[in-house]
């Protein structure tokens, strides 16, 4: 639902971003390839200029808000004990595509404006991404039917940038304890998973995070470790998750955050549920990436910053009835599935995509 007053709206919308993703007014100085100057030991370089509300192709009159059409309403978040399931989820496997300082989730149309970005999944997306745009288009996704846009700051040694090798592992899982009750993304739902001037604390808190930064037998650093172990099996990997309730009314909202929230604990009890302003359950992404860099880490950095201001984008494009028959299967259905919707410890319930990944 719009305010009913534009002005009011982009007032909201500058403060709220300003705020929440934490952006200053002046640019950053760029360094060799893109990447922004070396910071100083507690700065943080976040985005190259304040963001400012603009129209889009999703959100013609450039007030934030982009409208869910039509809304989903009337929904009550579950608070059933569904049969026992450890697992209820399916991967998306997905290739890096390219980098670029844009980012069409809080700089719609604004060329060059973020800091460096590296991209996975939709081959086309740009400053310009747009629902349509990537909504049918080409993949690094194993599953054709996924054209969704999954982004993140690049990461530099030194002026190196350092991209992830491979298809990465992006979870779509249950956050809820009845697992039965999440439904598909609706079509050109966006958002932003943390802040890029969060504090070291302020990541810790976060209630995504889940290991932090880790190689070898470091684990939950908030940072980037000094040094990780000079051996070929040893990456630097970090997962973090995503908020997985939606409020039903807006694919996006000013701050990119607000019309998501994360589940909250039933009181009394130690299951999850969406809270009563976010009530829709949706698929709790979580990204678990991996970089081919270890040995002296001293050098390694974010262009956003230090390994605390990490924080990614999620731009939705999946095929509906893929998708559909994914969440249908794997989640709701309490199983472990990989990229196909094929649970290895459940083979007699079968795969939902074929060997091409794709609906048979």
């Amino acid at each position: 639902m719009r305010k009913r007053s534009k002005l009011p709206a982009l007032l909201l919308g500058s403060a709220l971003i300003a705020s929440v993703l934490g952006v200053g007014t002046v640019a950053t100085a760029a360094g060799p390839g893109g990447a922004p100057a070396a910071a100083s030991a507690g700065a943080h370089t976040g985005h190259t200029m304040a963001v400012s509300t603009q129209a889009s192709g999703d959100d013609p009159d450039g007030d934030g808000y982009i409208p869910a059409v039509p809304p989903v309403t009337g929904v009550v978040p579950s608070t059933a004990t569904p049969p026992p399931a450890y697992h209820h989820e399916f991967q998306a496997g997905c290739s890096v595509t390219h980098t670029a300082p844009d980012d069409p989730i809080v700089y719609p149309g604004q060329f060059g404006k973020s800091h460096d970005h590296t991209f996975m999944g939709n081959t086309s997306t740009d400053a310009a991404s747009t629902t349509g745009s990537l909504y049918g288009g080409d993949t690094t996704c194993k599953a054709p039917a996924d054209a969704s846009a999954y982004w993140m700051p690049s990461l530099y040694k030194g002026d190196r940038k350092i991209l992830p090798v491979g298809p990465q592992v992006i979870y779509y899982k249950a956050g809820v304890t009845d697992y039965r009750s999440v439904r598909p993304f609706p079509k050109g739902l966006r958002f932003v998973v943390g802040n890029p001037m969060q504090t070291e604390q302020q990541f810790r808190a976060h209630k995504g995070f889940v290991e932090g930064w880790e190689c070898g037998d470091s684990f939950f650093n908030t940072d980037i470790p000094a040094s990780c172990p000079s051996r070929p099996d040893v990456q630097l990997n970090l997962r973090m998750q995503a908020p997985s309730c939606w409020n039903g009314l807006h694919l996006d909202t000013p701050d990119h955050q607000s019309h998501m929230a994360y589940p909250v604990v039933k009181p009394g009890t130690n299951d999850n549920m969406c809270p009563a302003s976010h009530p829709v359950a949706l698929p709790m992404i979580e990204f678990k990436m991996a970089w081919p860099v270890n040995g002296d880490m001293s050098q390694v950095r974010l262009a956003s910053g230090r390994g605390y201001s990490f924080h990614y984008d999620f731009f939705n494009a999946w095929e509906e009835r893929t998708l559909k028959a994914l969440v249908d299967h794997c989640i709701n259905g309490g199983l472990q599935c990989d990229t196909r919707g094929f649970d290895l410890y459940r083979p007699e319930r079968g795969a939902v995509l074929n060997a091409d990944h794709r609906l048979p």
